[in-house]
């Protein structure tokens, strides 16, 4: 066993497990490149899985027994939240059913829960200028997104003879616009039919398709775009308009700077509720140093 916390040895396969998970959030980030950061992300799992076990255990010490109708209570809702028992179950990754290895499991969310409730106390209750002062030195979080106004002229594949003839046209319609040509005009001319929107509006970045976004949003206000694909066909666009973020007003996030604040307590509370378990743990990591940083490849 490569950790072992107050005497809890530590399956290998669980910290092979964190450590994949660890490394994949950071691949999907695009933050990795194979193994160069292996020791890194072998040190973060080492310590979540610490800071669970720790937690895990201190709860165990505080809260020995646990009501079975609150793991019942919770264990229903669970259930539900998932969908039905079936979803469940292959939710938590649970090949079939095990109703003691479930409540226990459960069991010990109840015990976490219980102690984390003691130990954060009644919530904070910031005051109207503390809440201003928070809002102020965090304006950057509440601020409206930005938008942009761009309407487009498209021509789909669908009945086309070929894509390349598509695009030559599409290509003619952009050097038309670039000689002069008034886009509506031309894209009224070009139009499929009156379901096919040519002015899209205000929008902002996640309301349409990506690949049209992308464009869009790197376009200056009057520009004329190179002819790009989406899966919808071939696109020229313009932009209209641009609205760039502005704050919001502090009424209209009120609820959420207080909740933030709340949270943020909470935070440094249990960060230090952790160091502190920590601090008097016994620890043993056996892993030798040149195993954290083998590669594989």
């Amino acid at each position: 066993m490569a950790l072992i916390i107050n005497g809890e040895e530590i399956d290998d396969e669980v910290i092979e497990s964190e450590f994949r998970n660890v490394k994949g959030h950071y691949e999907r980030q695009l933050q990795v490149a194979c193994c160069e950061r292996d020791p890194e992300f072998r040190g973060y799992a080492k310590d979540n899985i610490l800071s669970r076990v720790l937690l895990n255990q201190e709860a165990k010490r505080r809260v020995p027994q646990v009501d079975e109708e609150a793991i019942t209570a919770r264990l229903a809702r669970l259930i539900d939240e998932a969908g039905g028992e079936t979803e469940f179950y292959m939710r938590i990754g649970m090949p079939y059913k095990d109703e003691a290895v479930v409540r226990e499991n459960v069991a010990n969310g109840v015990r976490l829960d219980q102690m984390l409730s003691e130990i954060y106390g009644p919530d904070p209750d910031p005051s109207e200028d503390e809440m201003r002062a928070f809002y102020v030195n965090h304006l950057r979080d509440y601020m409206s997104e930005e938008t942009i106004h761009a309407a487009h002229i498209t021509k789909s594949l669908q009945g086309a003879t070929s894509r390349k003839d598509v695009f030559e046209t599409m290509r003619g319609i952009r050097q038309e616009l670039l000689a002069g040509e008034d886009f509506m005009k031309l894209a009224e001319q070009h139009r499929l039919d009156q379901q096919q929107m040519i002015d899209l509006g205000w929008f902002k970045r996640g309301e349409f398709m990506e690949e049209f976004e992308t464009i869009a949003f790197s376009m200056r206000e009057g520009e004329i775009s190179p002819v790009f694909t989406t899966q919808l066909g071939f696109h020229v666009c313009t932009l209209l308009g641009r609205r760039p973020p502005e704050p919001i007003a502090f009424e209209q996030v009120k609820n959420a700077v207080r909740q933030r604040m709340i949270e943020e307590a909470k935070d440094i509370q249990f960060t230090a509720f952790i160091e502190q378990l920590k601090a008097t743990a016994d620890i043993q990591d056996t892993d030798p140093p040149e195993e954290n940083g083998s590669c594989g490849h």
